[in-house]
């Protein structure tokens, strides 16, 4: 079987994570509005831009499978976005210590000529109390300016952590791929 695999994203974290598979595929990212809507929880942001993210893409590659990824974070009801800026980082991470954080993180799968389908994996993650030194030194070594959050469970970011419960521990990483590699089976692909 000779099926064409689009992964809607060009972030260099997501295309590492669907590399494990070893499946073949290329990437196409769609230039959405990720402003969340008002009143809009991180759950209903995740798979709201995981299924805009799917959709936008399926109708350039309409022979394609499509598989989005979304991920946004919660913390006393208030989503973080990402820091953008070292200040911002620390800011975050300071606001973050000794608390429990929500991650969803969406998945989106449209087949050809199927409706898309749509995943969730809420990650809580535990961060433990950390003092100013602790996250400037994170910060300017993990340099996690492009992640919810601000820091990266795949390097570093895990030395943060008290606990992480999750049914997927590829969600935290920005694409659960137990439900895609059943999905993708599914569809036809080999896994493994």
């Amino acid at each position: 079987m000779n099926q064409e695999l689009i992964l809607a994203s060009e972030s260099q974290y997501k295309k590492n994570i669907l590399k494990r598979i070893e499946i073949a595929f290329s990437t196409d990212a769609p230039a959405i509005d990720e402003t969340p809507h008002t009143g809009e929880s991180a759950r209903g942001l995740s798979m709201r831009l995981a299924q805009q993210k799917a959709e936008t893409i399926a109708a350039k590659h309409p022979s394609a499978t499509v598989v989005s990824t979304d991920q946004s974070a919660e913390v006393d009801g208030e989503i973080l976005g990402k820091p953008g800026t070292i200040a911002n980082a620390c800011t975050m991470l300071q606001k973050l210590s000794g608390k429990t954080v929500s991650f969803f993180t969406s998945v989106g799968f449209i087949a050809p000529n199927q409706p898309c389908l749509i995943h969730t994996e809420e990650v809580i993650v535990t961060i433990r109390t950390l003092d100013h030194q602790e996250i400037e030194r994170y910060v300017a070594k993990d340099k996690p300016l492009d992640c919810a959050g601000s820091f990266k469970v795949e390097s570093l970011g895990i030395s943060l952590f008290t606990s992480v419960k999750s049914d997927d521990p590829t969600a935290l990483e920005g694409l659960p791929l137990i439900r895609l590699c059943q999905w993708l089976r599914d569809q036809g692909f080999k896994i493994p």
